[in-house]
């Protein structure tokens, strides 16, 4: 079995530290919802917004690295495979069959993460952060007359159904990562940035920038 460096440094921060930070904003986000309590409503709200600034200017930072570094070329979408890759999950994984798709430097994501994340960023985020500002902010926007029209109960389901969609796609996404040739294949690469291949290939090793 062969080894090939795929995630970089920041890759593997930025991928943590985000699902750190949507995690605690999903436990504090329903707390203030009333779900339940653990940590008090006040508290709660706190930490909430404080995660929320702190994961929109990472959010900014992976931006700029992701034009500035090129790999913003991983979430271009294709159907290329796509069929082939769905009916591996679905049927494939459970016969033994290989799976279609090969991770490389140059394609990280298959057809399906392709389209999943392309859904995550254009229209899930997008929701979450539109409707979670203009909750925090409705009484000043309301004040200069931005809000008119806009109910807060309205904002807050409009928050509270993306947050479930984001929910549902981080529960997929936990389970996708067990599908590697071990159950902690894809956890582990993401921790060094190795990935293990089934056929011998061509080692790359990391640069010194990342």
């Amino acid at each position: 079995m062969a080894r090939i460096y795929i995630f970089k440094r920041f890759e593997r921060f930025w991928h943590w530290e985000q699902a750190a930070l949507i995690i605690l904003m999903l436990l504090t986000g329903f707390e203030i919802h009333g779900s339940y309590a653990l940590v008090g409503w006040e508290k709660a709200a706190n930490l909430h917004t404080t995660a929320a600034w702190t994961l929109i200017c990472l959010w900014l930072f992976a931006i700029f690295w992701h034009f500035t570094t090129g790999e913003w070329k991983q979430y271009i979408p294709t159907t290329r495979n796509v069929l082939a890759v769905a009916s591996y999950y679905t049927v494939g994984i459970f016969t033994g069959a290989p799976h279609p798709f090969r991770v490389t430097r140059l394609s990280k994501h298959n057809p399906l993460q392709r389209l999943a994340y392309l859904m995550v960023k254009l229209f899930i985020n997008p929701l979450i952060w539109v409707s979670g500002l203009l909750y925090l902010y409705y009484n000043e926007l309301g004040a200069s007359k931005l809000a008119a029209g806009l109910e807060l109960g309205s904002i807050a389901l409009v928050h509270t159904a993306a947050a479930f969609m984001m929910l549902a796609f981080l529960i997929g996404h936990a389970y996708l990562t067990t599908t590697g040739h071990t159950p902690f294949a894809h956890i582990k690469a993401m921790i060094t940035g190795w990935e293990d291949q089934d056929e011998p290939v061509t080692i790359q090793e990391p640069g010194a920038r990342s």
